[in-house]
């Protein structure tokens, strides 16, 4: 299956035009295919959002550090609070020689807004 068939609602990101966006319906669909990346704060992994359950937490903060233990040979989702560092985070990875990284479109509002499972969740 090629890259580009592998979400149906991949679209361009309007920040990062090296970016595609995927939907949350789609990523919740395609999950256990995914790696989700979280690059929120530890704070706001375990805030009143919550993360995706089996999401990890990589803040966009350690990315530079961190990118080369992420899989290349994997499809990658990148997660945060409204999708603008989620933004940033895919456009890094693109950079670095990964193609399978995509941005979830909407980040976790967007996730907890369509009412799907999250951990973690502290009540504001």
């Amino acid at each position: 299956m090629s890259n580009n068939t592998f979400f149906q609602t991949a679209q361009e990101n309007p920040d990062n035009p090296d970016v595609l966006d995927v939907s949350p319906e789609e990523v919740l669909e395609k999950k256990d295919q995914l790696v989700l990346i979280d690059v929120r704060r530890p704070d706001e992994y375990v805030g009143e959002l919550g993360h995706i359950p089996g999401a990890k937490l990589l803040t966009l903060d350690h990315l530079p550090q961190k990118i080369n233990s992420l899989p290349k040979n994997e499809t990658i989702v990148f997660v945060c609070r409204s999708g603008g560092r989620s933004g940033r985070a895919t456009a890094f990875a693109k950079e670095n020689g990964f193609s399978n990284v995509y941005n979830m479109k909407g980040g976790m509002i967007l996730w907890n807004q369509l009412g799907f499972e999250v951990e973690d969740r502290n009540p504001a």
